[in-house]
């Protein structure tokens, strides 16, 4: 079995990131991605025995849409809070065009460039395992580093995110205090 197969295969038995799936494509977003956690944390939980949703705190539901208002995206977010309500964790709708706006004040550190659409984005999530997405419309998997140590319980630094250090070891600390199996690899 691939490891794109035995991905998904662990991430659609969860019934949330399922029910985020299609109850995303409601919106209609342009190029839409569950992304992160919910997906990773969800491939953690099938691998250890554990049981769908341990530890997940929120599903994080990615679109890119070159309208930067924050009143654009401001109405997206309502709509979600609509299709999602009753959902088990919070779905964080975001558009991707506009993170360069508001990286600074909220990460502490440089802001990013411009994302150039959902999979740059997905590029520069500050650990390698972090880095992957499914695609609302298409279910396809997108995974730049591939994905053998979110599928290893392997943490490592991305470098090439624009995280500071200290946004890394906080998410490590978590991760691993939650899912104890996690090899953490250090900040280099």
């Amino acid at each position: 079995m691939s490891d794109e197969r035995r991905f998904l295969d662990l991430v659609l038995a969860d019934p949330t990131v399922a029910s985020v799936l299609d109850r995303a494509g409601e919106l209609e977003l342009p190029d839409a991605w569950l992304t992160a956690g919910v997906l990773f944390q969800a491939a953690w939980n099938g691998l250890a025995g554990r049981p769908p949703g341990a530890g997940v705190r929120d599903a994080d539901l990615f679109y890119f849409d070159p309208d930067l208002t924050w009143e654009a995206e401001d109405a997206v977010i309502r709509r979600a809070a609509t299709v999602f309500a009753g959902s088990p964790v919070p779905v964080e709708v975001r558009n991707e065009a506009r993170v360069h706006l508001w990286y600074a004040d909220h990460f502490d550190a440089p802001a990013p460039r411009p994302f150039t659409d959902c999979r740059d984005a997905i590029d520069h999530f500050a650990a390698v395992c972090c880095c992957v997405g499914v695609s609302v419309s298409t279910r396809e998997v997108y995974a730049p580093h591939g994905l053998a140590d979110l599928l290893g319980l392997v943490v490592r630094p991305n470098p090439g995110s624009p995280a500071p250090r200290h946004v890394y070891e906080a998410k490590a600390a978590r991760w691993q205090a939650e899912w104890p199996a996690l090899t953490v690899l250090p900040w280099a």
